[in-house]
């Protein structure tokens, strides 16, 4: 067995990346299979990911249009009850930021409203791969000529007034903890997750050195009896765990993991959300393995948006 310290990344590398890496490197944390990401490996991965409905994936990058367009388009727009986009009225139109997943799906259930097609339609000319499968099954609508999307950069995104940039900012974080943590974690309904499964995941296999990892519990100090009683406790569960193995499926055997297994999971939200995880969380009555985690966060996050 192996014991480690938890901690965080934020994901600034993938802020820089396409949209096709970022959402690969973020849904192979669900299987642990970045080991087969390759230079080719992004589009291949994300058309079957879509293909197969595993929409969580699509959440995980989010992009951000301007529109000009008149007051009768705002209406237009809003009538679909667009679901976890983010919208605000600017001058002359509009700024609308959303993930490939609210976007797909608003087309899905709205073809012909133009005001949607013209957003999807902009998106799916820059990343086809992405929108191939849904543009397929419905006929495109006449341009109107009283619309016009832009997709804006990241860095334009950055540039925009702190009360849009923390509504349109996304930030994904990715965490390294126990299994009690993101089971808090994943109550913060308005974040996309996605989370190593122990379903899918045979740690005897040698990517995993044929061990579990489990996390250092903060609650001991190492070399106590609480804390040897703790890690003859993993010791023991570990060894079932791997015995089961040699004759059950990984969802069958991981019922005997406990809380203090390792796990990865990405959060991804607006700066608006990710404020209010952090003061929930960094609170005194928050769980203390939470709050390990969540101060240096906080910190870390203060320096890149001071406004939080």
């Amino acid at each position: 067995m192996k014991v480690i310290e938890p901690y965080f990344e934020i994901q600034d590398d993938l802020d820089q990346s396409s949209l096709a890496v970022r959402l690969e490197v973020c849904g192979r944390i669900c299987y642990k299979s970045e080991d087969q990401i390759t230079e080719d490996s992004a589009i291949p991965f994300v058309t079957k990911i879509a293909a197969h409905g595993h929409n969580s994936v699509l959440e995980t990058a989010a992009v951000t249009l301007k529109l000009k367009c008149g007051p009768g388009h705002v209406v237009d727009l809003l009538s679909c009850q667009p679901k976890y986009l983010v919208v605000d009225r600017i001058e002359n139109g509009m700024l609308v930021t959303g993930s490939i997943r609210s976007f797909r799906e608003l087309y899905v259930s709205c073809p012909d409203n133009q005001v949607v097609s013209s957003l999807v339609f902009v998106l799916a000319a820059k990343e086809p791969f992405l929108f191939d499968d849904i543009l397929k099954k419905t006929t495109p609508l006449e341009s109107d000529l009283e619309i016009t999307v832009k997709k804006i950069s990241l860095r334009e995104v950055d540039d925009l007034p702190p009360d849009l940039l923390m509504r349109h900012r996304f930030v994904g974080v990715k965490f390294v903890v126990n299994r009690a943590v993101t089971h808090e974690l994943v109550r913060h309904r308005p974040c996309s997750f996605l989370q190593e499964s122990q379903r899918y995941c045979r740690y005897s296999q040698d990517k995993y050195d044929g061990q579990v990892t489990f996390i250092k519990p903060m609650f001991y100090e190492e070399g106590s009896d609480d804390y040897n009683l703790w890690l003859e406790s993993m010791e023991y569960t570990e060894s079932k765990y791997l015995k089961l193995l040699e004759t059950s499926s990984p969802q069958a055997a991981r019922t005997v993991l406990p809380n203090s297994c390792k796990t990865e999971i990405i959060v991804y939200c607006n700066l608006t959300e990710w404020q209010h995880i952090i003061k929930l969380r960094t609170s005194r009555p928050a769980e203390p393995s939470m709050r390990e985690i969540m101060i240096p966060l906080a910190a870390e996050m203060a320096k890149r948006y001071p406004m939080m």
